[in-house]
């Protein structure tokens, strides 16, 4: 099994698909990197050398912010946001939809279990 950026990537899956394990990394960016070290569509994570493993290893650590370093980002992204006390920050902050979706109705994934309310029907 293949350790890449902290991560094991399953043997038996085509080298695109695995990359996709990775979090960071789409399928369009793991079809890029396929393409840039000129792996064939059809190759298989156990049919990687040793030295193809490293190649990959070295174009993502250079080229691409994954894993750790990414939810780090993010999350000091989101931190910054609810620190400047913006109306996304604020969204976050309160644990509601934060990009412009109803709340009247809907959105129960964001809020919670429905509470029932007293006198709310007429």
């Amino acid at each position: 099994m293949a350790r890449i950026a902290g991560v094991n990537i399953p043997t038996n899956k085509r080298v695109e698909v695995a990359l996709t394990y990775i979090h960071g990394i789409g399928s369009t960016t793991a079809g890029k990197i396929c393409e840039r070290l000129g792996f064939p569509a059809e190759r298989r994570v156990s049919e990687l050398t040793d030295s193809e493993v490293i190649q990959i290893r070295e174009l993502i650590d250079s080229d691409f912010t994954v894993e750790g370093d990414l939810r780090r980002e993010v999350a000091m992204n989101i931190k910054r946001l609810m620190d400047l006390k913006t109306y996304r920050g604020l969204r976050h902050r309160n644990k509601l939809p934060v990009r412009g979706q109803r709340t009247h109705t809907n959105a129960r994934t964001r809020k919670g279990k429905a509470v029932p309310i007293a006198g709310k029907k007429k």
